[in-house]
């Protein structure tokens, strides 16, 4: 996938908005699609299968955090949520729903766009998290078959929820992906508040995969609401 042509979907029920971000995405040589009501959205992204689609949260009859379940009952395509709430409840709430990044407004277009390349960038190179073939991704050589990985050309060893973990990270990288989103994919839904899990794998995973753990280049942590998982050094 490459940025020039790539379809990006918008939904806002601003009309002035819907068109100022036309006019910036097409201008950075996106191809776009807007709705204003996210219940005409989810038809037409049905039909058309962009690779990002960028919602408002507030919207009458469905919002944003509706919409991001309803598009991940039936895609992993890319999703930029655009809001006025800048608190962490609203963030958490949007990222467990299903979206994949979360926009404050007000925005500066450039931040949008860098936004919006990153995840193409992610959706390109993410592996299947139950595939068994061989990956690279950044520094990191993964043989699932094998559940075996490298880390700069050096492979080190692992426990299997270690491996489970990174594995998790790996298909998801350069995403904000939160403490709940991670204990269910990894533990299970009945560990989804059990943050002590995750704070000491993530703790023995960096001491293992980073050159310095008390300053990690790999596994970044988002301030109270999980963590991110940034491949190159």
């Amino acid at each position: 996938m490459t940025e020039s042509g790539s379809k990006i979907f918008v939904v806002d029920d601003e009309q002035q908005i819907v068109r100022v971000l036309k006019r910036a995405l097409e201008a950075a040589g996106f191809t776009v699609q807007s709705a204003v009501s996210a219940k005409n959205a989810l038809d037409a992204i049905q039909l058309w299968t962009p690779d990002v689609v960028i919602t408002d949260l507030a919207m009458p009859e469905m919002n944003g955090i509706e919409l991001c379940r309803q598009v991940r009952s039936f895609s992993r395509v890319p999703i930029v949520v655009l809001s006025v709430k800048g608190d962490e409840r609203a963030k958490v709430e949007a990222l467990d729903s299903g979206a994949d990044d979360y926009v404050t407004k007000p925005f500066g277009m450039s931040e949008l766009l860098a936004r919006v390349r990153a995840l193409l960038r992610r959706s390109e190179r993410s592996a299947p998290q139950n595939s068994n073939e061989s990956f690279t991704i950044g520094d990191f050589t993964i043989e699932p078959h094998l559940r075996r990985v490298q880390v700069r050309g050096k492979e080190i060893r692992l426990t299997p929820k270690e491996y489970d973990l990174l594995l998790y990270f790996a298909s998801n990288p350069d995403r904000v992906l939160t403490h709940r989103a991670i204990l269910e994919a990894v533990w299970g839904s009945n560990s989804a508040e059990q943050g002590e899990y995750l704070r000491v794998f993530v703790g023995q995973l960096r001491k293992k995969v980073e050159k310095n753990p008390s300053s990690p280049k790999y596994i970044k942590t988002e301030p109270w609401i999980g963590y991110r998982f940034e491949p190159a050094s």
